[in-house]
Order: C-alpha cells, then sequence, then structure tokens
C-alpha cells in the first residue's frame, strides 16, 4: 500500500508511520485558496474600470489592459493563481515518516532522513518539531503544523524518546553582539542571521543556512519574536543523510 496516500491519517503498516497534513484540510486549503482568488479577481474588474478614469492614477496600461477583460475570465486567473498558492502552501507543510529504525522529514521538497541510534530525544517546541543528538546537538529544528498529540505517540510508539520540554532550555542565552563563550566566528554568524531574521522571519532560507553553519560550530540557536537564544554543545559526528 501507498502510504503517503494515507499519510493524514498518520497510518502505520509494516511499522511504518506518515504523518502529515489530513486530506480533508489539504482540500479545503486549496479550496479556501481557490475561492479568494477568484473574489480577488472578480474585485479587480471593478477596480480597474475606476482607475482608467483617474487620469493622474498609476499603472494606467495595465488597468485599461485588465478592464478589457470579461469579468469571468479575470475570476478564473484568481483562482487558478489561489490554487498556486494553496500548492505552495502544501508544499511548505512537513511530512514526518517514522520507523523503528529510522525518522525522515520533508519539507520545501527537502527530506533529511536520521538512524533511530542518532536521535535522542524528540521534542515541539511552540510551532517547531526538533530531534536532539546524543551530544546535546540539533540534529534538525522544522517549522510543523501536526498535532503535537499525535506526534508524541507516533514518535513513542517506535520506541523514540519524547518530551513535554526542551530537556536544555535552562541553558539558553540571549546573543548581543560580542557575546563571550561563543566559539570563534559564531559572533560574526549570529549577525549575519539576526539581520536576515529582522528583514525576512525565521522562516527564511538564509536565517535556516546560518542555523546549520552555527550547529557546525558546536552552536544551538532558537528565536523568539526575532531575538536569538544560544548554548553551546560538543560536537558529535553528523547524523542526517
Amino acid at each position: 500500500m501507498d502510504m503517503r496516500k494515507r499519510a493524514g491519517q498518520g497510518s502505520q503498516e509494516g511499522r511504518l508511520t506518515v504523518l502529515g497534513q489530513p486530506a480533508l484540510i489539504t482540500v479545503c486549503i486549496y479550496v479556501a485558496f481557490g475561492l479568494a482568488g477568484a473574489g480577488v479577481g472578480w474585485l479587480i474588474g471593478p477596480l480597474a474600470d475606476w482607475l482608467v478614469t483617474l487620469p493622474w492614477a498609476p499603472l494606467q496600461g495595465p488597468a485599461e489592459l485588465v478592464a478589457s477583460l470579461p469579468a469571468p475570465a479575470l475570476s478564473a486567473a484568481g483562482a487558478v493563481t489561489g490554487l498556486i498558492l494553496g500548492l505552495v502552501a502544501q508544499y511548505e507543510q512537513l511530512v514526518v515518516r517514522l520507523s523503528d529504525d529510522h525518522v525522515a522529514l520533508t519539507r520545501k521538497g527537502r527530506e533529511q532522513d536520521f538512524p533511530r541510534d542518532a536521535v535522542a530525544t524528540v521534542f515541539r517546541d511552540g510551532k517547531q518539531l526538533v530531534l536532539l543528538g546524543h551530544d546535546g546537538g540539533e540534529l534538525t529544528r522544522q517549522e510543523c503544523d501536526l498535532d503535537t498529540g499525535r506526534l508524541a505517540n507516533a514518535f513513542t510508539e517506535h520506541g523514540y524518546a519524547w518530551a513535554d520540554v526542551d530537556p536544555h532550555q535552562g541553558e539558553f542565552r540571549r546573543w548581543v553582539p560580542g557575546a563571550p563563550g561563543l566559539p570563534e566566528g559564531a559572533n560574526a554568524l549570529l549577525k549575519a542571521r539576526q539581520e536576515s531574521l529582522e528583514k525576512k522571519g525565521s522562516s527564511d532560507d538564509d536565517v535556516e543556512e546560518l542555523r546549520e553553519e552555527l550547529a557546525r560550530l558546536g552552536v544551538v540557536v532558537r528565536d523568539e519574536k526575532r531575538r536569538q537564544y544560544w548554548r553551546t554543545f560538543h560536537q558529535a559526528g553528523p547524523a542526517a543523510e
């Protein structure tokens, strides 16, 4: 059986569990984006008609082009745009595949696979799923909208250690420029990351890449309201494939 077809149910067969958004929610996302897009497309027509009556208004050329199109065409174009946005939203959703000997996380087309014996603890930190290694470093930290109860049950059923809170939460310190106790080069990375964090938010690719660079130096970083908090750990070898 193709387990991906039942991902929303957290189905289990041959000791494989797949966790993703339920199919009903996925359908609702597409319907909502499609309807919203169609509504925006319908509204653009009257707006374009109004703009062409204002000689001083910008974008007169595009407004005239839009105004010349029939309302059904605008609504259809808006619906297609909405469906594309729905596809992007689904693409960014985390899918978790669990077995007794490995865990695979897929998001934004990227899959990370970790052997069972490399994962010491799993926990939820706000809207993020975190896997810790035995050296105290984070194997990965991923945005996750899945239900915490479903995640905890699935991981524990497969023998992984689930924690209700970060076991190292008391070790984090807020980062300030030039903070002492960091490995060489970490302050520069944290400064660059802070700039990207303030401009683009924690989900930006540059922010995530700099998190990985810091992990290679033995630094774990977490974000709270665009502020960075850090701790160090003694590195072990890489576990992800």
